[in-house]
């Protein structure tokens, strides 16, 4: 059995000299190398950004969502939207473990991976299902797990379907936990949706009676939504392009202040700088959406004299899959609604 290196560059075929993630082409072999974790597929949860972009170049056709889906894993080894650069993760059940791997997994444990399928060597046999609604794809296949992917043991105490759709955005809510202090002003847009909503429960949570939440939803029913479950102080639906109509709209509700903590959880394109002018000078911008450019962000910011901290949305932050399923058992109202919807 061959060595693998624990980040699995021996995967990557080209370019050579790079990481799985940015690699084009890696190997999707399924014969696994002494340090890996095969693993059989039973769903992939494709990113919001990733899915939208597919959705919208197949017309919203099934089958025509099959044909890239399928495309994309055959030309690149894993399922890197093109377009994108985004992918989205998977559970199944483990199959085989490398003689080398350091870890827990054994042969049947059910588990979700929490890398990103951009990285992930994959090989899909069939496509059974598409549930559009959710991004979820339910396939016959199989995939890698290299020494350095995190993964979480799927619960015993809630649908795998349930538990999947949060593990997926577990990034987000986490990392709202961290920068979230009592007090604070926080906006959080694209709040309606899955993420957001998760987003809007931690924040309310972290910034306590003295805080204040607003909700941007991407529409009246995301908003909505967000309004049933009580988990802001404010919302309203809006057009995140418009960034001088959020300025303005931000400026109204926290009386000229602005907010302390921006969370943009979208899954459309220039959104960056209603995001940048909802901020005060020296507030934090979390970018958790894959939709943005953080070209576009940085030199926005600058263009328009704004100080801000920005922070890229990394899906990984210590203990997010913890506290995101917590966040379900914490809240029968949430969990309600993502049983409901993505479950």
């Amino acid at each position: 059995m061959k060595k693998g290196c624990p980040y699995g560059t021996h995967r990557v075929i080209s370019p050579k000299g790079v990481l799985p993630q940015p690699a084009d082409v890696i190997d999707n072999n399924m014969e696994i190398y002494d340090n890996e974790v095969l693993i059989d597929v039973k769903t992939l949860n494709v990113d919001s950004a990733s899915f939208t972009e597919i959705e919208k170049r197949a017309g919203g056709d099934v089958e025509e969502i099959k044909k890239i889906m399928m495309g994309i894993v055959e030309k690149a080894g894993k399922h890197k939207n093109p377009w994108t650069g985004s992918g989205g993760m998977l559970i199944g059940t483990v199959k085989e473990v490398g003689p080398a791997y350091v870890g827990d997994l054994k042969p049947g444990d059910k588990i979700a991976t929490l890398v990103s399928l951009s990285l992930t060597p994959l090989v899909i046999e069939e496509i059974h299902e598409i549930r559009p609604d959710i991004d979820q794809v339910d396939i016959t296949g199989q995939a890698i797990l290299f020494q350095s992917g995190i993964y979480a043991k799927l619960p015993d105490d809630m649908p795998e379907g349930l538990a999947l759709s949060a593990l997926d955005v577990a990034g987000a809510p986490a990392q709202t936990a961290k920068l979230v202090k009592p007090g604070d002003t926080v906006v959080v847009i694209g709040g309606g949706g899955k993420s957001g909503l998760l987003c809007l429960y931690e924040a309310k949570k972290r910034a306590g009676v003295t805080g204040k939440v607003i909700c941007v939803g991407g529409s009246p029913k995301s908003t909505n939504r967000a309004k049933s479950l009580d988990l802001a102080d404010e919302y309203f639906a809006f057009d995140a392009t418009d960034a001088v109509g959020m300025y303005n709209k931000i400026m109204e509700l926290t009386d000229g202040q602005l907010a302390d903590i921006v969370i943009n959880c979208v899954n459309i394109e220039n959104t960056e700088m209603a995001s940048i002018l909802a901020c005060k000078d020296n507030g934090t911008v979390y970018f958790f959406s894959m939709a943005t450019s953080f070209t576009k962000a940085a030199l926005g910011a600058e263009g328009v004299g704004k100080d801000v901290n920005m922070i890229v949305g990394n899906g990984y932050t210590k203990g997010h899959a913890e506290i995101t399923l917590q966040v379900l058992r914490e809240s029968e109202a949430l969990r309600n609604l993502f049983a409901e919807m993505y479950a």
